[in-house]
């Protein structure tokens, strides 16, 4: 960080992260209509979302591999490609669900090491007192790329011809990658393949007793900010009257615009309000607004406000997870991708498991059931986490 220029402003650079959202509107979007249009049941599609995002929490096992050898940016431009590449062969394998899940699984996989790739690199490269604009410019890159992804990728499965659809879709999710070119590659010590493999379980260990990746891991771990319900909603739109095409065009402009704005308004509230209290107050706030659906007529209007809402309160969440994350890496820190995915398969653990179990609240009572599930579980988790907050604040944590 210190005497390393950026060669282009932090609030920009984040941006890069467009094509691990495109990918997640691929798996979380596209393809649950795809498999609703074939009468694929909605359990069933859950479970194959939730199977897909197994990697977000565990791929951070392999994010040593991005601390070694090579920059930090020939590992994302590599898992960035690969990622695109598997995506064009999941969206040729619809009619065989095992086949499809797998694909869905290896191809996040690669999109999560490039995420975890340019976490790291971004978090070495960002200057002291700027991680909530690094952290709200990730998320935007996040978003805005799942929007794009959202409206796009259907409109090309839909309007192409069958040879040509998947493949587009795979070089749309690569396209952005142009954009790492203008970032700088860190400077920080880089240790050899048998030095790094070869202490993983001691740099581990090191990294799992600092008090506070260990009070971030407890944070993130629990689902009191994971608004996975959203998930579930883009598969769910025919239940509130909503077309596929309307279903694709509000999550690809109003989702979109409305998460950018909750992104940007985080880092002007963490100069002046505890990250921790904040992200328990949108967690905590978000799942009020849940309950309130339930009692809500299920229209396009209501449809189009819980889409909206929920991802305005998600995209806050992921905004404030990411400035503690880039609060922890430190100055030159050679394991700043091991770190980075660590901690971001920590948020993104309760999004997979809280995926599952929304499934299954919708399986047992219908949307109901869903939504009684995913606020109920974040209430609970939001209880649970406060006066853990308040006791840390009262000790100085770094990330308070």
């Amino acid at each position: 960080m210190n005497g390393l220029r950026i060669a282009i402003p932090v609030r920009w650079m984040g941006l890069a992260n467009l094509p691990f959202g495109m990918y997640g509107a691929l798996v979380l979007i596209t393809v649950p209509q795809l498999l609703a249009a074939r009468h694929v049941p909605e359990p069933t599609i859950a479970s194959i979302t939730a199977a897909a995002m197994i990697p977000t929490f565990c791929g951070f096992l392999l994010a040593p591999i991005i601390d070694v050898r090579f920059s930090r940016r020939s590992y994302a431009l590599v898992f960035g490609v690969l990622s695109g590449l598997v995506g064009w062969f999941s969206l040729l394998q619809l009619d065989s669900v095992p086949v499809l899940t797998a694909g869905l699984i290896i191809g996040f996989l690669f999109s999560t090491l490039f995420y975890n790739a340019l976490g790291g690199w971004l978090g070495d490269l960002v200057p002291e007192g700027d991680e909530g604009r690094l952290g709200a410019t990730m998320t935007i890159g996040n978003v805005g790329g799942f929007g794009i992804g959202a409206i796009v990728f259907i409109t090309l499965m839909r309007a192409m011809p069958e040879a040509f659809g998947p493949p587009a879709v795979g070089a749309l999710v690569a396209l952005p990658l142009l954009l790492l070119v203008v970032v700088p590659v860190s400077n920080a010590e880089r240790r050899s393949a048998r030095e790094s493999f070869g202490t993983l379980i001691r740099d581990l260990g090191k990294l799992l007793r600092n008090r506070v990746v260990l009070r971030s891991l407890l944070l993130f771990c629990l689902p009191a900010s994971s608004f996975a319900l959203t998930n579930i909603l883009g598969a769910v739109g025919a239940e509130f009257g909503a077309s596929e095409r309307f279903v694709a065009v509000l999550a690809g402009t109003g989702v979109t615009a409305a998460a950018i704005a909750g992104a940007l308004v985080v880092p002007l509230i963490v100069k002046r309000v505890s990250p921790l209290l904040l992200y328990l107050t949108i967690g905590g706030g978000g799942a009020l607004f849940t309950l309130v659906l339930t009692v809500l007529p299920r229209t396009p209007a209501v449809f189009a406000l819980a889409m909206v809402a929920e991802n305005v309160f998600q995209s806050a969440a992921f905004a404030v997870e990411a400035t503690i994350i880039f609060r922890t890496i430190g100055e030159d820190n050679p394991l700043a991708s091991t770190q980075f995915g660590l901690l971001q398969a920590a948020t993104a653990f309760p999004i997979t498991y809280m995926q599952a179990l929304d499934g299954q609240g919708y399986g047992a009572g219908g949307l109901g059931g869903g939504l009684l599930t995913d606020a109920g579980l974040s209430l609970l988790a939001c209880l649970v986490l406060l006066p853990l907050v308040l006791a840390w604040r009262r000790r100085g944590a770094l990330t308070a």
